[in-house]
């Protein structure tokens, strides 16, 4: 298994196994009639098993989307095994699996345990998997690995006593890089991890952000704090929202909610008086247990390669990129540069048209975990944007890897691009959703698929949510889709200009264009707002550059002056 990852203490399996015994027992007592569903429906979520609309869907546990080759087999075994042969990437990092039988799920659950993976805090009111930047630790840009953050986080967490039932499902993300790919100001908190000056590790904790029907930028409550304090500081806001957070209305329990009903200044100052209290009695992070944790993630052994070696490999690179270019398309968008001379981190795009975005088969898992032994040192990420990563490929590796990813329908060369659509299941399997999402994205990358057109275009965030909880993140889409219900007919909302916050920009909520349309329509709406975007933009404008510089209606104008 890969050095740079957490790995089980004795306790860590202990409880594990001890939950899916306990979980089994539950099943067993549920099957026989001793449980009502009521009585079930709180234990079962929260070992991550929801009731979707056809079939129950597990949730996986994918910490900071880090997964050994190890993890990602087993992954695959209980695809073929206990599936229909295929998994879910989620945007929280995690997998999916949308057809196990409920009677079958304890003895997954211990598949999963025998390699250090689990379901917990997949579901219900309770702190969900952390998640951070699928390139962390080999990222150029990050100013140190913020995995341990996020695993000290876990660990203080996990079955927490006081936050194990909160008003409402609540989301961290960490970031330590310059360009924020873990859009940490859209989460319930989000953490911008740093050095300062003189090296110490800081923290800025950003409040109050999410999507769903109220969407929300985080507000700054707290800057430049030492690390030893985050997890005081975290426990802090934690009290103050189980103490404040409205329990009477599901839709105005999120942390959001309080935030802007207290305002920024009166919640900081609620926080910061907790927090005087907890430092009272509550012990702050030494520097031998952020180093202890931090241990795990110590970098592989990388070869050193001198500078004709590297010399010869870039020109090795180049030349094939001249011969072949698919390949060099693929490089283009697929490939990103490393911490690491020689090396490179690469995604594998799971957004291929006639495949719902984020599904990947146990065929296909068990390559990727081929490829991170072969190429790698065995780890495997899991990206925001539903798909594979692999952090540690040797550039002399790379057309032998994407000769065969194209072999497996992971090479599309759209990373970045308005086909990598980000979709949340949708109204295929979720029994939330007001409309379908898989085939509004596969209409839309049937009308888009020309890589020359989507290339020119420019980087473009399409996003889709199948109803108003936004797990698509449609609102932080360069152009978001939200299905609705008209009178029991599936119509969809378009907004444009939103954005996470990466490629160095600052989240933004995306504007409504106007009414919504039918699902017939939302290819030829999308395609209306990119002819308006081809029409105005200038060299140097991305999409959401011109969106900003004209404002709506032009593209308003277009999209329904052509229904008149």
């Amino acid at each position: 298994m890969t050095k740079a990852m957490y790995r089980y203490s004795a306790f860590d399996k202990q409880f594990v196994n001890e939950r899916v015994a306990q979980y089994r027992a539950q099943t067993e007592r549920y099957l026989a009639g001793e449980l009502t569903d009521d009585e079930f429906r709180h234990l079962r979520l929260r070992n991550g098993l929801y009731v979707q609309r056809l079939a129950p869907m597990l949730r996986v546990a994918v910490p900071y989307g880090t997964l050994s080759s190890t993890q990602l087999r087993a992954l695959a075994r209980i695809a073929r095994d206990f599936d229909r042969g295929y998994g879910h990437l989620s945007t929280r990092q995690n997998v999916q699996y949308n057809w196990p039988e409920l009677k079958e799920v304890p003895d997954i659950l211990e598949v999963l345990a025998s390699v250090e993976m689990h379901a917990i805090q997949t579901s219900g009111n309770c702190i969900r998997n952390v998640t951070t930047d699928e390139f962390a630790g080999v990222a150029a840009d990050e100013s140190f690995d913020p995995r341990a953050c996020c695993e000290l986080i876990r660990q203080w967490s996990t079955s927490h006593p006081e936050f194990d039932w909160l008003p409402r499902k609540f989301k961290i993300a960490v970031s330590s890089a310059s360009d924020d790919r873990a859009a940490i100001d859209v989460h319930d908190i989000g953490l911008r991890v740093y050095r300062d000056a003189e090296g110490e590790r800081r923290v800025d904790f950003r409040v109050g952000g999410g999507l769903g029907r109220t969407p929300v930028i985080a507000e700054t409550i707290r800057s430049g704090l030492s690390m030893r304090h985050l997890l005081t500081y975290l426990e802090a806001i934690m009290r103050v929202y189980n103490r404040y957070g409205r329990r009477d209305n599901k839709y105005k329990a999120r942390i959001k909610i309080l935030v802007r009903a207290m305002t920024a200044e009166g919640f900081r100052e609620k926080v910061d008086a907790e927090w005087e209290l907890i430092r009272a009695s509550a012990s702050e992070l030494t520097d031998a247990e952020i180093n202890r944790v931090e241990a795990f993630f110590t970098p592989p052994s990388y070869p050193v390669l001198g500078a004709d070696v590297l010399a010869a490999g870039e020109s090795s690179l180049n030349a094939a990129r001249l011969a072949d270019p698919a390949f060099s398309r693929w490089v283009a968008n697929s490939v990103v540069p490393h911490r690491q001379p020689g090396f490179a981190a690469v995604i594998l795009s799971t957004k291929v048209t006639g495949t719902p975005p984020g599904d990947v088969t146990d065929v296909q898992m068990e390559a990727v975990a081929e490829w991170a032994d072969r190429f790698g040192f065995g780890e495997i990420r899991i990206s925001h944007q539903q798909n594979f990563v692999l952090p540690d490929v040797p550039v002399a590796a790379l057309n032998e890897l994407w000769r065969e990813a194209v072999a497996q329908g992971l090479g599309e060369p759209n990373a970045g691009l308005l086909t990598n659509i980000i979709c949340c299941p949708g109204g295929d399997y979720c029994s939330l959703a007001n409309a379908k999402s898989i085939p509004v994205a596969e209409a839309i990358q049937q009308r888009f698929d020309d890589y020359d057109y989507v290339h020119d275009l420019g980087p473009i965030d399409l996003n889709i949510s199948g109803c108003m909880n936004a797990c698509g993140h449609h609102h932080v889409g360069n152009i978001g889709i939200l299905g609705v219900d008209k009178k029991g007919e599936e119509f969809y909302q378009i907004s444009i200009g939103g954005h996470a916050g990466h490629r160095h920009r600052s989240a933004a909520i995306g504007d409504i264009v106007g009414p919504s349309v039918s699902r017939a329509e939302v290819a030829n709406v999308v395609g209306r707002i990119l002819d308006i975007y081809v029409e105005h933009r200038t060299p140097e404008e991305t999409f959401v550059d011109t969106v900003r510089r004209l404002g709506l209606e032009p593209f308003k104008e277009r999209i329904y002056a052509a229904a008149r």
